[in-house]
């Protein structure tokens, strides 16, 4: 929607249809996001928004059910026009990702340290042991106690946020440009989940990588985030910096997520919940994806057209027909 002026990543018209002999599911419909050098940008929706769909998309990593459209670039360059080398030279390179579950992105049969030097050696054409020094760097740059102890250490020997620790490590061993982060707190508990949270912000901000990072919880993209993109039913429906979008969301949907949140102050009170439950993605919307869960639904102007993005003002969008501009 909005357009920032050196775009490390550009997304334009992004669509997803997952197709098989029975249905065709609309994943995602239409996304426009960018996102500049050192930036970090929230994708914020409940689950079966497309969210972690788009960031697939954005490294190819969707199985051959999927059919994908749109422009995707990083850093300048057509992920969709990449042939099968120079793609394994942009994963781990250009672009890496943090999975949400790091007992099933790590290799269960090596150690850690085999499994940052492997990273290294692919990308950088290092030595064995210039690998192994750049992989004990690594473990010690996301603070993970007694590091060369555990450069030897198998995934299961890890507790959860060692193991994401380590995830992390394997992610940042190439210095990538833009680092995806699919839910990578969701697996932990709330203290172990701020210390990820503050670390990443801290190595983001060290190494001036762009960040995109999926969540469905405020309070995670409260704390990440420069800019938030909230994603439902495949579209991007509010976009806008983070102070502006959670002080005063334009969208029904945002605001309803936020009443729906439990903050300081609540105890006594009753939250409130957004009606119905989110569209069969198997048809693409014809209108409003939110209209028939929307407290202020205006038949026929919701339902008629999915909406355009509005802006009322400079660096927020929203598609809603009660927007001005």
């Amino acid at each position: 929607m909005s357009a920032p002026a050196t775009p490390l990543m550009r997304l334009r018209d992004l669509s997803v249809r997952f197709v098989s002999r029975d249905s065709t599911v609309h994943a995602v419909n239409g996304v426009d996001l960018d996102l500049a050098t050192g930036e970090v940008l929230c994708i914020l929706g409940e689950s079966g928004s497309g969210k972690s769909v788009t960031l697939r998309a954005l490294m190819r990593l969707l199985p051959r059910t999927a059919r994908v459209e749109g422009t995707i670039e990083v850093a300048g360059r057509d992920v969709q026009a990449m042939d099968e080398g120079a793609l394994q030279d942009f994963r781990g390179g250009d672009v890496a990702m943090i999975f949400q579950e790091p007992m099933t992105a790590l290799d269960p049969v090596f150690t850690i340290g085999q499994q940052i030097g492997e990273t290294v050696r692919r990308h950088e054409k290092a030595s064995r042991r210039e690998a192994d020094a750049r992989a004990l760097e690594l473990l010690e740059l996301v603070q993970i106690p007694s590091a060369k102890r555990r450069l030897a250490a198998y995934p299961h020997e890890l507790s959860g946020g060692l193991r994401q620790r380590a995830m992390i490590a394997v992610a940042l061993a190439c210095r990538p440009k833009l680092l995806l982060a699919d839910e990578p707190t969701t697996a932990l508990d709330a203290t172990v989940q701020i210390q990820v949270l503050l670390l990443l912000r801290k190595l983001q901000e060290q190494m001036g990588m762009g960040v995109v990072f999926v969540t469905h919880d405020l309070g995670v993209a409260g704390e990440i985030a420069d800019r938030v993109a909230v994603m439902y039913a495949g579209k991007v429906v509010e976009e806008g910096p983070v102070g502006a979008l959670m002080g005063g969301p334009l969208h029904p949907y945002p605001r309803g997520l936020l009443g729906a949140t439990v903050h300081a102050g609540m105890r006594g009170k009753r939250l409130t919940t957004i009606p119905g439950a989110p569209p069969s993605l198997e048809r693409a919307p014809t209108g409003c994806p939110f209209a028939p869960r929307c407290p202020e639904v205006e038949e026929p102007a919701c339902t008629a057209a999915v909406p355009a993005p509005r802006s009322p003002v400079p660096g927020r969008a929203a598609r809603c027909i009660h927007v001005p501009g």
